[in-house]
């Protein structure tokens, strides 16, 4: 599951999701907020009309009637009184206009009577308006979940008479309701989204980047990639467009540089066997062997050099080998052997004569020095991990990098019997570094020399391989 979320894909899935939960979040809060605006003023409204008509019908009707009368207009929200003196002691407030101006609609445009309003917001925790009846506010209280709180209005008309009729009321907000159908609208437009358009939408896109990252791998190890579909998005196109220019280049490249070399070596052979046949018709034994070990020995120079170049550019096409099987087939076809400590099962891609040419030069180094040579292998996080160690003299710290220099030898007596061509380590580095992988010596604290070599177990391939043992 987090490894879902690490990807490009899961992120974008969740930064929609998040997206939506949030614009649902506030659309329904603004939703709630407009209907309780939209309840209070209508409820206003209201009030006020009442208001003016009961002032209208107090004026018509007789005295005597005016008991009556407030009491068919009083309710458990609304109470009407006569008095001598307003309730409300100011002008109006400046945002009361509209029941002002309701209340002088509904009683004549000419009338110029006093009209007094006063608004205000009542503190949480209020109780139920006193003159309610007992069950009124039980169900009252029930029905706003405990948590009242309201605007109040007090309205003050002045009568004909010289009386003003009071108008008390008060407007609760109504609670923070989340309707199921809200949820179940997220839900559904969510899976909408994903699943017909941003589904299909990071597919296109995911799936492209992630093609392009296979064949970088499978690039940086030195196989074969074809050129990649132009799929998705213009920006992946791009991409892909780049990478395909680049992976045409170094093949390019590649191969100018080994026809060179090849070239070099052909070109090179010609002189050198002229030369080793005028050196047989020399007299003088002495500079007729001198003359034919140089040659001898610039012929061998010219022979390992293209196949330094030659492990740089394999045509040797990659398989899926078992690291087990394969190291026990090369001690097998190794005269002098090797011993073998055998550890977990391994699969790796690898062009497989190419390694073991190099891990041949490897363990032939070892025995030259070392005598008995012990590998070993493994897996370490996601490499695998195969060691050479010997019981040799080691080599010195400082010179534990130069000896991978082309030509480099230790042995500086010059003998092809004693010190090779100074190449055999090279080569096995670069092959190893073809596969994405690197080749490390350290000395043992024993004694002898540990030569590592790490390979990348490497994503899954573009096209399934066969497995060979």
């Amino acid at each position: 599951m987090w490894r879902f979320f690490d990807s490009l894909r899961g992120q974008l899935v969740l930064l929609i999701i998040a997206a939506l939960a949030a614009a649902q979040a506030v659309s329904l809060w603004l939703f709630v907020d407009e209907r309780g605006l939209a309840v209070r003023a209508a409820l206003g409204f209201e009030a006020a009309g009442r208001a003016a008509n009961v002032a209208r019908l107090i004026e018509e009707a007789p005295a005597t009637l005016e008991p009556a009368i407030l009491r068919a207009a009083n309710s458990p929200l609304v109470r009407f009184d006569l008095s001598d003196t307003p309730t409300v002691d100011h002008d109006s407030h400046a945002d009361s206009g509209a029941i002002e101006a309701r209340v002088r609609g509904l009683l004549g445009a000419k009338d110029n009577r006093e009209i007094r309003v006063e608004v205000h917001e009542v503190d949480h925790g209020i109780l139920p308006m006193p003159h309610m009846a007992p069950e009124m506010a039980e169900m009252h209280l029930a029905m706003m979940r405990g948590d009242l709180s309201a605007i109040e209005m007090q309205l003050s008309i002045a009568l004909t008479g010289g009386q003003w009729l009071n108008v008390g009321t008060r407007f609760e907000r109504p609670p923070l309701q989340w309707p199921w159908a809200s949820f179940l609208s997220f839900g559904l437009t969510a899976a909408i989204i994903l699943v017909a358009a941003c589904w299909f939408l990071l597919t296109r896109l995911t799936g492209p980047l992630l093609r392009v990252s296979r064949a970088a791998d499978s690039l940086g190890r030195g196989e074969n990639v074809r050129p990649l579909p132009l799929i998705g998005p213009a920006e992946v196109r791009d991409l892909t467009r780049t990478f395909n220019r680049m992976q045409a280049r170094l093949t390019r490249f590649l191969a100018d540089r080994t026809r060179l070399l090849a070239a070099l070596g052909h070109d090179l052979r010609s002189p050198l066997t002229a030369l080793r046949v005028r050196s047989e018709m020399v007299d003088e034994r002495e500079t007729r062997d001198s003359l034919i070990t140089s040659i001898e020995e610039m012929q061998e120079m010219v022979d390992s050099t293209l196949s330094f170049a030659r492990g740089i550019t394999s045509s040797e096409d990659y398989e899926t080998v078992e690291m087990g099987a394969f190291l026990g087939q090369l001690r097998a076809d190794m005269l002098n052997g090797f011993s073998l400590k055998e550890g977990e099962t391994i699969h790796l891609r690898l062009r497989s004569q190419s390694v073991r040419r190099a891990l041949r030069n490897l363990i032939d180094n070892a025995e030259r020095y070392g005598g008995m040579v012990d590998v070993s292998y493994g897996r370490e996080d996601d490499h695998a991990i195969i060691r050479v160690a010997d019981n040799g003299p080691g080599i010195p710290d400082g010179e534990l990098e130069q000896v991978f220099e082309p030509y480099f030898r230790l042995e500086k007596s010059r003998s092809r019997e004693t010190g090779g061509t100074g190449l055999g380590l090279s080569i096995a580095r670069t092959i190893v570094r073809a596969h994405g992988g690197d080749i490390g010596l350290t000395n043992r604290a024993e004694g002898g020399l540990v030569a590592t070599v790490t390979l990348p177990l490497g994503p899954e391939p573009l096209k399934q391989e066969r497995t060979t043992t």
